[in-house]
Order: structure tokens, then sequence, then C-alpha cells
């Protein structure tokens, strides 16, 4: 079996589904709203649209499709892998 690719969820392709596996918060600067939201490990997710010029990428999670936007830099803090 292949191993699986990790990303960052800022970095991860759109329109392949993924998997949330954890966070990169060694700093302990990561935005609680990530948590609160939903974004959890084992949330199964893909991104829906990037805007451009390091806008916003709205996100689409859980099984009751629920859509977020976030940015890059929040991004940057969940760890994901490629599902397809």
């Amino acid at each position: 079996m292949k191993e699986k690719d990790l990303h960052k969820l800022s970095s991860f392709p759109k329109n392949k589904m993924g998997k949330i596996l954890g966070y990169d918060n060694d700093h302990l600067k990561m935005p609680n709203k990530i948590i609160e939201m939903g974004l959890l490990p084992e949330t199964i997710f893909r991104i829906l649209y990037q805007a451009p010029f390091n806008g916003p990428m709205y996100v689409e999670f859980g099984d009751e499709k629920s859509r977020i936007a976030l940015r890059e830099e929040e991004g940057d803090y969940i760890i994901v892998e490629d599902l397809d």
C-alpha cells in the first residue's frame, strides 16, 4: 500500500477529497475558530474554491456538507492527507 501524501490545508489541491489528520500548533498560535467550526481530526473535506491573490479558500466538510471560508494563514495550521 502506498504511503499517503501529507499536506497543509492551504496547499491542498481543490476538488480532491482529503482527511484532516491534526494540527501544526507548536507555537500555540492556531486560531480557536478552526476547532470551533468543526475542522477536527478525521473530518473528510474538499476545497471547493481558492480565491485569487491569496484570498480565502472555501472548504466543504463533514456529513452535513458544511461550508466555510478560511484564510491561507489558517489553512497552514491544518495537516491533511489525500484520499484519492
